[in-house]
């Protein structure tokens, strides 16, 4: 049991909810705009785009392991990588070629939709694989570019939701895309927060992302803007692309929005009371990304 604990924490699976609920959404999407549901396009959708989230999350602790993470006195259970290779409970080789595997269960369930007749997925696919590998692969390193905030955002944003509605519907309609805005900008916010208590590791490490770059003052208000958007973007998604009036549900994680927000300005990142502000971020996406889904659905079946 000790092993498998091990490799689950290498894992980190509670954030497989960053890339499958906006699979969700866009499946859901799909039975209310086309009243369409196939479970083996679903199946093979989530089982890919789950195999390329753990293994970016793998490659993801592997680079760092050489960078930050040996350096980070302020890691939460949210931020500062799974910390396996620091505990010495896996070999940085081991991290390295897990993430190769689990890349490779995605590459072969987009192989496997392409031959069902989905070809477009060999763009949307590559795409997400090459997000999640240049984001902390060198030489790119998108991570330390200021261009790793941007790089989440589109891949675990609204091409996500896009993709998730091609497969079902064979169609690559703009509602597919929108529909993954909010769950963009809160999975963007996820990782923004998770990078306020590595700012000095980080910096110290050369990985100059967007918050190591605009200082804990300005990246304050950033994260303010993103927890917001979500929620003004949905009357966007009702006037634009004329999606339910019912998707509102989706603002019953408002008020745990507003709470992080709060915490994050009146906490230092480094102190331990700044934690909830992650959980609470954690917790509106994923309350957001479900409400949309069941609203959806809920609409679908009583159209």
């Amino acid at each position: 049991m000790a092993f498998l604990r091990v490799y689950l924490k290498a894992l980190r699976l509670p954030f497989l909810t960053g890339s499958l609920l906006p699979v969700l959404v866009g499946a859901a999407l799909a039975y209310w705009a086309e009243h369409t549901w196939s479970w083996r396009f679903f199946f093979l959708t989530a089982l890919g785009v789950a195999g390329l989230h753990l293994g970016a999350n793998l490659l993801n602790d592997y680079y760092d392991s050489f960078g930050s993470d040996p350096l980070n006195r302020y890691f939460t259970p949210f931020s500062g990588g799974s910390r396996v290779i620091q505990d010495q409970e896996l070999t940085a080789e081991t991290v390295r070629w897990l993430a190769y595997l689990f890349l490779g269960v995605g590459v072969l369930c987009g192989l496997a939709l392409i031959f069902l007749g989905r070809p477009w997925v060999v763009l949307l696919g590559l795409f997400g694989l090459a997000a999640g590998y240049l984001y902390s692969a060198s030489p790119v390193q998108l991570m330390s570019l200021g261009l790793g905030e941007l790089a989440i955002f589109a891949a675990f944003g609204p091409p996500l939701s896009w993709g998730a509605y091609y497969v079902q519907t064979g169609s690559l309609k703009p509602v597919g895309l929108a529909v993954g805005l909010p769950l963009g900008f809160l999975i963007t916010a996820i990782l923004w927060i998770n990078e306020f208590p590595d700012i000095i590791a980080d910096a110290a490490a050369a990985k100059r992302h967007l918050v190591v770059r605009l200082g804990l003052g300005k990246s304050r208000w950033v994260y303010t803007a993103l927890m917001l958007a979500p929620f003004a973007s949905l009357f966007f998604l009702m006037e634009i692309f004329g999606l339910p009036d019912l998707i509102v549900a989706a603002l019953v994680p408002l008020p745990l929005a507003i709470k992080a927000i709060c915490i994050a300005w009146r906490t230092p990142p480094t102190e331990p009371e700044f934690i909830p502000a992650q959980a609470l971020t954690i917790q509106t996406h994923f309350l957001t990304g479900l409400c949309l889904t069941l609203a959806l659905l809920y609409a679908a079946w009583w159209r």
